[in-house]
């Protein structure tokens, strides 16, 4: 495994499972379980994935030390303002069954996202977060977050792949000292990204599959990541990526796959922004 050290001073694993959309409150305990016996050490879990509670038990039933853990989870919008990071802090704790958090961040940039980054600040000088982060948030609005909070974000999460490489993101992050966290790294398996022959060329030429090279190619931007899957083989498959290395060639190769191709979308214009509200508008981030 490789890490990072934090612009704080904390570590924290390049590789990491993420769990959107591991629904099923059995399977996203295994998926925890075996991870860490697998040999994962960064668990990255939400509020608004509502499968906290069974990462908590995964963690638990896999009697790894705590301190050996990275657990990361997120803090919704419904909660984004000063009082609601506190109870949404405490929410995440008890359904995590933790007494910390190694990384807590803002996870939409909509709402009072400097009241809770200022209830936060004070939740990580008590302890209760070893490191902040925000997600999704774009230079424009990071720029003027940094200029005007005491503490710098330590990381931000930002969907990246070989078809949305987000190079001025990275160049800006870099040169802030801020980790970029890559979240659906393989674009949520579209745009035939395990098809594609540039890809599978360099694959063969490793021995590796399509996604390790994927998983290679971030690392060497400097990026993290946190592939989502429940398949044990998947799991050792996407850690088995630190005995090889990209050369230069191959890496340009990848980067002229970019096409500005999102999954998640961009979310520019109003409506696109009150569509994302409406389709979580049911979310209970307090059960």
């Amino acid at each position: 495994m490789e890490f990072k050290t934090l612009n704080n001073g904390v570590k924290i694993p390049m590789l990491g499972l993420g769990v959107f959309r591991i629904n099923d409150p059995t399977e996203c305990e295994e998926a925890v379980y075996q991870a860490i016996k697998a040999g994962y050490r960064f668990i990255d879990t939400a509020t608004a994935y509502q499968n906290e509670a069974a990462v908590g038990r995964g963690i638990k039933r896999s009697g790894i030390d705590r301190k050996e853990l990275f657990i990361s989870t997120k803090l919704w919008i419904t909660d984004t303002n000063y009082e609601g990071a506190k109870r949404g802090l405490n929410n995440s704790l008890r359904r995590l069954g933790l007494d910390y958090i190694d990384l807590y961040t803002i996870h939409q940039p909509y709402n009072d996202y400097y009241g809770a980054w200022r209830a936060m600040e004070e939740l990580y000088e008590a302890g209760k977060i070893r490191a902040l982060g925000v997600d999704n948030f774009r230079q424009d609005r990071l720029a003027d977050f940094i200029e005007f909070n005491k503490i710098k974000p330590q990381v931000n999460l930002l969907e990246t792949h070989p078809f949305y490489q987000r190079q001025a993101e990275t160049d800006f992050l870099k040169s802030e000292n801020i980790l970029q966290i890559a979240w659906s790294p393989f674009a949520a398996g579209q745009f035939g990204i395990f098809t594609d022959q540039t890809l599978i060329k360099i694959a063969k030429n490793h021995g590796k599959s399509v996604g390790q090279v994927v998983l290679r190619w971030l690392m060497q931007r400097g990026i993290a990541a946190i592939p989502k899957t429940s398949h044990i083989s998947r799991m050792k498959e996407n850690l088995d990526i630190f005995d090889f290395e990209l050369n230069n060639d191959e890496m340009n190769s990848i980067g002229e796959l970019e096409q500005g191709k999102t999954v998640a979308g961009n979310r520019e214009t109003a409506k696109e922004v009150r569509e994302f509200f409406d389709a979580f508008s049911q979310l209970n981030t307090d059960e």
